[in-house]
């Protein structure tokens, strides 16, 4: 595949990470629940910054954060913390760490009351993707109702680094939303 004679969405720029993650990951329907709190957790990671700074750092992630195991995360303590603050491989920022942890043990506990974290992220959609027409730039969004009501009650629920912008990224992300451009090859793709 060439990259230069593919239409692709105006955000991604020239970096061939930034290229790659576009084209095979970026809202693609992902439903495996490990993999949704992996990404929900990078995604707060990536408050304050660029994404392409978590997409240089992500194999980090998956490295510092035991393959973002919610049992071995939620059991990590002040020793961990200490290793991972000194982990150059990731944001070394006390409050994404402690937020991470803190997620993993809320996914848990939602996963003892509800099931399917994947049913329950779906949910905020009633199941069906959102498939958004994006003709231009300006038809980009940065919230929805339905992010904001999932941001309300994830934090209902104990987890942190989730507000309404953050979680319509992941929605996009993870392809709960196809926020590709009309234009964009992987539109129709995706």
């Amino acid at each position: 595949m060439e990259i230069k004679k593919l239409h692709r969405c105006s955000w991604v720029g020239d970096d061939p990470l930034y290229i790659r993650y576009h084209d095979e990951e970026w809202g693609v329907p992902i439903y495996d629940d490990q993999l949704l709190l992996a990404k929900l957790i990078l995604d707060g990671a990536q408050a304050g910054l660029s994404w392409i700074t978590i997409l240089r750092k992500r194999e980090g992630y998956w490295q510092a954060f035991d393959n973002f195991d919610p049992e071995k995360m939620a059991r990590y303590d002040e020793k961990k913390i200490t290793e991972l603050m000194n982990n150059a491989g990731i944001i070394r920022n006390r409050q994404k760490i402690n937020s991470a942890i803190k997620n993993a043990q809320a996914y848990l506990c939602l996963r003892e009351d509800l099931g399917s974290f994947s049913d329950y992220l779906w949910g905020f959609v009633g199941g069906s993707r959102i498939i958004n027409t994006i003709e231009r730039d300006a038809d980009f969004l940065a919230t929805s109702p339905e992010s904001h009501a999932m941001a309300k009650d994830l934090k209902k629920r104990g987890f942190s680094f989730v507000g309404p912008t953050i979680c319509y990224a992941f929605m996009q992300a993870v392809g709960i939303v196809n926020d590709h451009m009309l234009s964009c090859f992987r539109y129709d793709e995706v």
